[in-house]
């Protein structure tokens, strides 16, 4: 499929004036291509304003199409934003999954730091998209969603790390929530101030994580007043 709508948004009577008073040239777009413009438009979009703040129409205006472009590609508003959403989601947990290859416990949890904090430098309008609460009605796509996906990738490593220390395996999870959520609201306050430099956020947070977890203790208790 060819669309043909010029991507400057220009009319059919620019094209008639002399190219010096027109500013870009109309450009022939297949489908694909199309759907990849709406997509790089709409993510910029949504991490600038929010899926609230950003309309059809200036989806539409930014790409020079008509809005029955963007319905036809991808259904409205909701279904570009899951579009950008599930792939902003892959690509975090791709580079998380593929970062954390074998070695010792403490050196997995720095290349997990490291995947989290080289995505939001990488892709910054991918992380601002994801830290925002999903208008879309579905159980995926949120936040809290792609920490407990994460955490699954880690949890296994740390249930053989309990065992081996004699601590209850179940309770891996829990630690794995715990430690993926520590890292991944560090790198939100990150996203913002940019510093200090990514390996000394990396070194500090696997510093409380790593001695956190080395002192832990197999039956904690309490020790204030409270109980229950």
């Amino acid at each position: 499929m060819i669309d043909d709508v010029a991507t400057d948004g220009s009319t059919s009577s620019e094209k008639n004036r002399p190219s010096s008073t027109r500013r870009t040239r109309r450009v022939r777009m297949t489908g694909k291509e199309r759907r990849e413009q709406l997509l790089d438009i709409g993510r910029i979009l949504f991490a600038d304003k929010g899926f609230e703040g950003t309309s059809v129409e200036e989806i539409a205006a930014r790409a020079g199409v008509s809005k029955p472009v963007v319905y036809e590609h991808f259904g409205g508003k909701e279904g570009l934003y899951a579009v950008v959403v599930d792939r902003e989601m892959r690509q975090l947990l791709d580079m998380v999954t593929s970062a954390l290859t074998a070695g010792h416990p403490r050196e997995l949890l720095e290349q997990a730091a490291f995947a989290l904090l080289d995505y939001i430098e990488t892709y910054t309008d991918g992380f601002r998209i994801l830290v925002r609460d999903s208008p879309v009605a579905q159980s995926t796509g949120t936040f809290a969603s792609l920490i407990s996906d994460i955490a699954t990738q880690v949890e296994d490593i740390l249930g053989l790390e309990f065992k081996a220390r004699g601590f209850d395996p179940k309770l891996a999870p829990l630690y794995a929530q715990a430690l993926v959520g520590m890292v991944a609201l560090t790198g939100q306050w990150w996203l913002n101030v940019r510093k200090p430099k990514k390996a000394e956020v990396a070194a500090h947070l696997v510093n409380l994580a790593w001695h956190g977890l080395e002192n832990l203790e197999s039956r904690p208790r309490l020790i204030g007043h409270r109980k229950n």
